[in-house]
């Protein structure tokens, strides 16, 4: 199975993604990012637009996405903003065609709720920092409503193990217990938040 979590640029997916991989034995994260950026890094920076723009990129995650999915014996973890329907289909509905069960999640939140988040995103960022993500924001949430981008979570009230929780009842997925008090939670969530900052 592959479960493809989409959400607006730095809501949450990483998070995650990361939480179902410490409760789901088996489970491997496979990031669509590392594709574009090595993608790039190739290109000389006046030519760098977003990646997602290059069919090179589509076809990079269909491919190692279909490998993946059919060799490793466990889950296998997406987190990807996908928003234009084009690439949608030529990434989740490939796989579909292929024959993978791929499980999408679009999960929402109000525009503030994704704000807050983007404000505690790595030590001393900002929105400053994030205008990527903001300049981007509006247009996600309005596109990952449509129908095409079902199964929609609606996340504002919902901690990131309770997130992970509806996506395994959803799928049909077995969770370990969640380990993690209040103070051990937020230490690894900014552990993984300062992991995948993006430098440019």
């Amino acid at each position: 199975m592959i479960v493809w979590l989409d959400w607006p640029f730095g809501g949450g997916k990483t998070q995650t993604a990361h939480a179902l991989l410490r409760r789901l034995p088996g489970s491997v994260v496979c990031d669509p990012e590392h594709v574009g950026f090595g993608l790039h890094r190739m290109l000389p920076p006046a030519l760098r637009g977003d990646f997602q723009d290059l069919p090179a990129w589509r076809q990079g995650v269909f491919e190692v996405l279909d490998l993946a999915a059919a060799r490793h014996p466990g889950v296998v973890l997406v987190p990807m903003t996908v928003t234009d329907p084009r690439y949608f289909a030529g990434t989740v509905g490939r796989l579909r065609e292929r024959g993978h069960d791929v499980r999408h999640f679009a999960l929402l939140a109000e525009r503030e709720t994704v704000l807050r988040r983007l404000r505690e995103r790595g030590p001393g960022r900002g929105l400053r920092r994030e205008g990527f993500a903001v300049s981007r924001l509006d247009g996600a949430l309005a596109a990952l409503r449509a129908p095409e981008f079902a199964e929609h979570l609606w996340t504002d009230r919902l901690p990131v193990s309770g997130v992970a929780d509806r996506i395994a009842a959803s799928a049909g997925l077995s969770l370990t217990p969640d380990p993690d008090g209040p103070l051990r939670g937020r230490l690894r969530r900014a552990l993984v938040g300062v992991r995948h900052i993006r430098f440019g």
